[in-house]
């Protein structure tokens, strides 16, 4: 299974971290934080990267190259950013089947495993993990509203009002399905082409999209707080691993 990984974005919110460097490439732990993704990829069995660059794409290039850890790299261009769904269709050509999506400023320690395998029963159409967040924090996510089975009948970006406090996380599964859902997509308020809508067009033509519950923790690196607590966790894990040895 191919892995993309979306990590085209300034990272303006980051700043001054981000002066100098795209988001991806901001350090967490002594490696850029998308290293962070590509590793939870190869473990998961990626057989491919494909990277959407863009910001100052030349850095992430010149860093990791054509692979990492013997798993060649393809870099596609997303010129302006529009949106997770506008990043997406520039990968579309690379990829014709099942494949697994992280968003590049995502540190996860969960079971994105459970993920990958509901994909691969051929049960679901899509499968991504949701947790769930203060009710306060939801209007800043992809809120989901889910059936007793686990699977997803509605995607909302970003509401004023959420209906739930269950939110979509930066790890996804999909089939090609999802780039002719992609097409479709009409910009939002925000002037972006989301992945939230191209989802909810998948649900509304039938597709089956299964939740997974996170086990474990996952930061959405936004700010430079977030950025430090990210580092504080993963500091810690590498202590108590070291201690347990």
């Amino acid at each position: 299974m191919k892995a993309v990984v979306l990590a085209a974005g300034k990272g303006t919110r980051l700043r001054p971290l981000t002066e100098d460097k795209p988001k991806a490439m901001v350090e967490i732990d002594e490696k850029p934080l998308i290293e962070h993704c590509f590793e939870q990829l190869a473990d998961l069995g990626a057989e491919e990267f494909v990277v959407v660059v863009g910001y100052m794409k030349e850095h992430i290039i010149e860093h990791f190259g054509d692979s990492y850890r013997d798993i060649p790299i393809t870099y596609t261009h997303q010129r302006e950013q529009k949106g997770l769904a506008h990043a997406l269709l520039t990968v579309e050509d690379y990829i014709d089947d099942e494949f697994m999506l992280m968003l590049g400023d995502n540190v996860f320690r969960a079971n994105l495993e459970d993920v990958v395998r509901r994909q691969q029963e051929d049960r679901a159409d899509a499968a991504f993990l949701v947790e769930e967040v203060p009710w306060e924090e939801a209007s800043r996510y992809g809120v989901c509203n889910t059936n007793n089975l686990g699977e997803v009948t509605e995607v909302v970006e970003k509401p004023d009002d959420p209906p739930t406090n269950l939110v979509m996380t930066g790890f996804y599964t999909f089939s090609p399905e999802i780039f002719h859902a992609c097409h479709l997509v009409q910009p939002s308020n925000r002037g972006e082409y989301e992945i939230s809508e191209a989802i909810d067009l998948l649900i509304r033509s039938g597709r089956t999209i299964d939740a997974i519950g996170l086990d474990g923790w996952r930061i959405d690196v936004g700010y430079p707080e977030d950025r430090d607590e990210a580092e504080r966790r993963l500091q810690e894990e590498s202590e108590a691993v070291a201690e347990a040895n």
